[in-house]
């Protein structure tokens, strides 16, 4: 509390508060966007993706997906979410832009909210955060198997996971069965486990 404030003080008359210092300290990866589009972000976002502001300030957030099509899909997944909720949040694996790690992916945790539920994409709030430091990535993924392995680790059962993707139960378990290969898992348990970097 501010030293000239008392308790019954609103905060705004005690003192201003730099909303932009408090969008660029944030601890957490800020992004407001318009139509999927970055439209301003904080520093730490720059950090995370090993981009400066400039490569990220105009561009669109498929810059940060591993793939074009998984851009697209998620997009389409996550709209009816903001639509009916106003918020979304997940664990889904991200791509660093520049810098010595250009290309690698990563997991990160995604969180929005939409500034207009009838348009979720029109504007919104994101936030990220980079999990890798307790979930490394531990194998080469196609597009299909990053969808899946980040449906696995929410729980997922398979059925869940096919609706979700608009793919048939019996392709979601092809591609589980290939993650739990590539990770030496024996069952989905053991593979979640894994994925979340045990």
């Amino acid at each position: 509390m501010p030293p000239d404030a008392t308790p019954d003080t609103p905060l705004n008359t005690a003192t201003a508060i730099d909303y932009r210092l408090a969008f660029d300290l944030a601890p957490v990866g800020m992004v407001l966007s318009r139509h999927r589009t970055m439209v301003d972000c904080n520093q730490v976002v720059c950090d995370m993706f090993g981009a400066t502001r400039a490569q990220l300030v105009g561009q669109s957030f498929q810059i940060l997906y591993p793939s074009a099509d998984e851009y697209e899909r998620t997009g389409a997944r996550i709209a009816p979410i903001l639509n009916t909720q106003g918020r979304y949040a997940d664990d889904r694996l991200m791509k660093r832009v520049d810098g010595r790690f250009k290309g690698q992916t990563f997991w990160c945790h995604v969180t929005g909210h939409a500034m207009n539920r009838n348009d979720p994409h029109e504007a919104g709030i994101w936030t990220f955060e980079d999990l890798s430091a307790r979930r490394p990535v531990q194998a080469e993924l196609t597009p299909r198997e990053r969808e899946v392995a980040a449906l696995v680790t929410q729980g997922q059962t398979a059925k869940a996971m096919a609706k979700t993707l608009g793919l048939s139960h019996r392709t979601v378990e092809v591609y589980r069965a290939k993650l739990m290969r590539k990770y030496g898992a024996a069952t989905t348990a053991d593979l979640v486990h894994r994925l979340m970097g045990g």
